[in-house]
């Protein structure tokens, strides 16, 4: 009985499909083509847009339908429109933008193809369901006063001359019910993969919105790199000046010191000396601190591989890495992986109550992918521009990471349901050698 009622209900909405799509279809054309050709004038220059959004609403509600009642995607063709400027020159370059755009036009070629073939596609499954009361009301004896003239009726190829011919037409009538309602989702189905066939992007479409979408992401990554270099020198600068140079000036005040007093008082000289060697030696930390915060050197002589392995190795809890590389990656990757998992691992000391965390490193399919997972409390969320869904708060330091890595046209995508665990993963395309 539900296959029954689902194949009734798909019959009434595609009788709805086929009596309001066939009348906003012609309706949208006839406008929409007056209000182009209305442009030689200037009038159409402020009906064009107004026609073409709704248009566009009407095969976006389509869009909608099909997903809806046949499980058919259709994504969107459209191309971004331009900021909108006030006003005669805005309102040209508007009605230019929406022209120009080829879907606009397949738009409109799908109009025309709506009204005709999509129209008799969806008739058909209500027109043989309704057969069946049809049928039904002539075998009742209706098709007497019908035909007055005398000469039958025709029941599709049935020719109805006497009762029995009606009893036969309502036989047939329920025969055509039953075809209609086995035909209802997929001839429903058919009209909606018609109307994809125009409304759906094309290849060129989709590798200039592809294009596009890179241009924008790369270039919103130079801005970050730019940004995170300018910070970085910065930060080098501070540590210097606070660290390392702050030391080596004291040391050279003590020698000049010793200097002075290595005859008149050579115990305190020496003193002198001993703190000034301590001196250099916490210099020498510092300084070797902040090269491996620029560069580790376990990077750069033995590769991603190990310099993770003595990362984990210096985290404060601990951390199970399997690293799975046949090669070595380019030096920027390596280096934006390594600060990323270092970053990653940070976070996880600090804020995760982690207890344990797992570092999986590995190369397929010319990806570097790295997965961090720790069975903390959860909670963690992506970065304004990672994967779709995932929770974004506030001054997260993730963002940092997916600017580091999105240089590189790399991804980062975060899994971290509340109760955890936690596993963050990122992508780099790479090559090994």
């Amino acid at each position: 009985m539900k296959k029954i009622s689902d194949a009734l209900l798909t019959a009434a909405r595609s009788l709805w499909l086929a009596i309001f799509g066939m009348v906003a279809s012609i309706l949208l054309f006839v406008l929409t083509v007056l209000s182009i050709v209305f442009t030689l004038l200037g009038i159409g220059l402020f009906t064009t847009p107004v026609a073409v959004r709704a248009l566009r609403a009407h095969a976006s509600l389509r869009r909608r339908q099909a997903k809806a009642w046949a499980c058919v995607e259709i994504p969107e063709p459209y191309r971004p429109l331009p900021a909108r400027r006030r006003g005669l020159a805005g309102q040209v370059e508007l009605c230019t933008s929406l022209l120009k755009d080829p879907a606009t036009w397949r738009d409109l070629l799908w109009l025309l193809v709506d009204a005709t073939a999509g129209t008799v596609l969806a008739l058909l499954p209500p027109v043989l369901v309704l057969y069946v009361p049809w049928g039904a009301v002539l075998a009742l004896g209706v098709w007497k006063p019908i035909d007055r003239a005398g000469g039958g009726l025709w029941f599709t190829f049935v020719h109805i001359t006497d009762q029995s011919t009606a009893n036969l037409a309502a036989g047939l009538g329920v025969v055509w019910g039953v075809v209609g309602v086995l035909l209802a989702l997929p001839l429903l189905r058919t009209d909606f993969l018609l109307a994809k066939l125009l409304l759906q992007p094309t290849r060129a479409a989709l590798r200039e919105r592809e294009l596009t979408r890179r241009v924008d992401r790369l270039t919103e990554s130079r801005h970050d790199a730019v940004d995170s270099s300018a910070a970085e020198l910065r930060r080098i600068e501070r540590d210097l000046h606070d660290g390392a140079q702050a030391r080596l000036v004291a040391m050279g005040m003590s020698l000049g010191t010793i200097e002075a007093m290595i005859e008149k008082d050579p115990a305190r000289a020496k003193k002198l000396v001993a703190a000034a060697r301590a001196d250099s030696a916490e210099a020498l930390t510092e300084l070797r601190d902040l090269v491996r915060g620029i560069h580790p050197p376990v990077l750069a002589e033995r590769g991603l591989g190990d310099a993770l392995r003595a990362l984990a190795l210096r985290m404060p809890l601990p951390v199970e890495v399997d690293v799975e590389l046949a090669g070595r990656a380019e030096e920027p990757v390596e280096t934006a992986a390594y600060f990323a998992v270092s970053e990653v691992l940070t976070n996880a000391a600090k804020h995760s109550g982690a207890r344990q965390v797992w570092l999986d490193v590995m190369h397929a399919e010319g990806m570097l992918r790295i997965a961090v997972t720790d069975d903390g409390r959860g909670g963690a969320g992506a970065p304004a521009g990672g994967t779709a869904g995932a929770e974004r708060p506030a001054g997260s330091g993730l963002a940092g990471i997916e600017r580091r890595i999105g240089t590189l046209d790399g991804v980062l995508a975060v899994s971290s349901p509340v109760g955890g665990p936690t596993m963050v993963t990122m992508e780099i395309p790479c090559t090994l050698h």
